[in-house]
């Protein structure tokens, strides 16, 4: 990460290392703690709330990064301090009115769907003004920026034209007035794209901890 910031002509703290730890373990997390790490990515509350319980640091930032359900935003808006997913105005208002109000407001992001893939979740470019509007005017939340997920594409030049587009969506809405830093983009296979296009946040997993273990064949 710090050589494709260089690379690209930026300070090394310009961009934030967001270790993915979903289906890692507790001991996993702790370990990167100990490297160091701060922030750490989780995209199911099932799975994320043991680790956040275990840890028990306040100086620790828990990022929510995966699909929201409507029956999940509680538990989320009380216990992360970031949510990149967020692709509806209804699960936005859930949060808003959720987050407790001895905690500051909750930073979020708004997933765009740049690549238009009909599998992911995000909403289309021609959709991020009236969803940053509307965001943007709730009381307890704090719109950062945006995130986004392209489809996958092993060319380097292909991957860093369509972070472009992320780039560009986000200057039109800070030109339209919204105080906005965060471009939340690029993950092991594409970091040196996304940060040479601007990356603000990146999204790791495999290059910190390891390629995940394979579940066990079952034989009959």
């Amino acid at each position: 990460m710090l050589a494709a910031a260089e690379a690209s002509g930026l300070a090394a703290d310009s961009v934030t290392l967001l270790a993915v730890s979903k289906t890692r373990s507790a001991a996993d997390v702790r370990a990167a703690v100990a490297a160091g790490q701060r922030a750490f990515g989780e995209n199911q509350l099932q799975d994320a709330q043991p680790k956040i319980a275990a840890l028990g640091n306040a100086d620790l930032e828990w990022h929510f990064i995966g699909p929201i359900q409507s029956n999940k935003t509680r538990a989320i808006a009380e216990q992360f301090s970031w949510v990149h997913s967020v692709d509806r105005v209804k699960i936005a208002k859930r949060l808003s009115e959720q987050r407790p109000a001895g905690l500051p407001p909750l930073n979020v992001c708004i997933q765009y769907n740049v690549s238009g893939e009909q599998s992911k979740a995000g909403i289309t470019g021609a959709e991020l003004a009236a969803v940053a509007s509307e965001i943007s005017a709730l009381p307890r939340l704090k719109l950062r920026g945006l995130m986004a997920i392209p489809a996958p594409n092993p060319n380097y030049l292909e991957q860093r034209a369509v972070f472009a587009l992320v780039r560009e969506a986000l200057a039109q809405l800070t030109a339209h007035g919204y105080q906005l830093d965060t471009l939340s983009m690029g993950m092991t296979d594409d970091m040196e794209a996304a940060i040479a296009e601007g990356a603000t946040m990146i999204r790791i997993g495999t290059a910190i901890f390891g390629a995940r273990a394979k579940p066990p064949v079952v034989r009959n």
